[in-house]
């Protein structure tokens, strides 16, 4: 049984600048307080198979595998334990000059429901925080 976060926010600004800011991976912590560093495990250019470790407040630090990637539409990535698979989904959808982005953070594995159980407020919270920091800083960076 898995458990399901989401969060949808509207953006005043292109999917360019959106994806701009998603990709720029390191910046994380500038925009939301969800994350306090981002660090690469590669050097090559991101796609399907890039790693990065993401060290967050009040967890420990875990390693992500991009299963997605397409420029200015969505990348998905994926960290995985003994019993436990948590997907997270990036994607934005253009509309009208602006764009939505959502955000979809999936816990599942036979640990899934459980840990979702457990993690609710924490994961409610943070997603929160991703998706107004990102308005926030898209919003920044494109003028508005």
């Amino acid at each position: 049984m898995a458990r399901e976060f989401r969060a949808s926010v509207a953006i005043a600004a292109t999917p360019e600048r959106v994806w701009q800011v998603l990709a720029e991976f390191e910046s994380w912590p500038e925009w939301t307080a969800s994350v306090r560093g981002i660090e690469r495990l590669g050097t090559a250019p991101l796609a399907v198979g890039s790693r990065v470790r993401i060290h967050q407040p009040k967890l420990r630090p875990a390693v992500w595998t991009i299963t997605a990637w397409e420029p200015t539409r969505r990348f998905v990535w994926v960290s995985s334990s003994p019993g436990l698979a948590m997907t997270g989904e990036h994607s934005i959808a253009a509309e009208a000059g602006n764009c939505v982005v959502n955000l979809n953070l999936r816990f599942a594995g036979l640990l899934g429901f459980v840990a979702g159980q457990l993690m609710g407020g924490l994961t409610r919270r943070y997603v929160a925080l991703e998706a107004a920091g990102l308005k926030a800083r898209c919003e920044k960076v494109s003028g508005s």
